[in-house]
């Protein structure tokens, strides 16, 4: 399973520079251990699918623990506005990246999928959507990554 995360474009930047190592979320996914590779698409004005990154990962807590053990890592100066993304939810997810690749050429998700539409936050991609975002996947990332990524899905430290 692939996910596309639909992120802002100072954190997309921020992830592809290596400024940003954990990934935070009000949500997370039906089952982590799934998760092989997470397309960034760059919300507006990029509109964009602009790189990937694996992850071995996803940390579930409250968001003040979350920012105890990531907001040095989050790509946030702030712990208010870090606190404010999560306000009125009792837990949170930080997705640990790893590996990560910035494509050489954005991509263009309406050119690519006839019928995209913007995730909220994040959505599961389909077999065919994979198949049009593969010949922009680096070689790294198309080895059998399934023992390998997310397949630690804890709560807490």
């Amino acid at each position: 399973m692939n996910v596309l995360l639909a992120i802002k474009p100072e954190f997309a930047e921020k992830i592809l520079n290596g400024r940003k190592n954990y990934e935070f979320r009000r949500t997370g996914f039906k089952d982590a251990s799934e998760i092989e590779l997470v397309f960034l698409y760059s919300s507006a004005p990029d509109s964009e699918i602009v790189g990937v990154f694996t992850s071995n990962r996803v940390v579930e807590a409250p968001p003040e623990e979350l920012w105890d053990l990531f907001g040095g890592e989050s790509g946030i100066e702030d712990r208010s506005r870090f606190l404010d993304y999560f306000e009125g939810k009792e837990t949170g997810h930080a997705i640990e990246i790893d590996d990560r690749y910035r494509f050489d050429t954005p991509i263009d998700p309406k050119v690519r999928f006839s019928d995209f539409s913007p995730p909220m936050s994040f959505m599961y991609l389909d077999d065919n959507k994979i198949g049009s975002l593969q010949p922009a996947i680096p070689d790294m990332f198309k080895q059998d990554t399934t023992e390998t990524n997310l397949t630690q899905y804890q709560t807490g430290n």
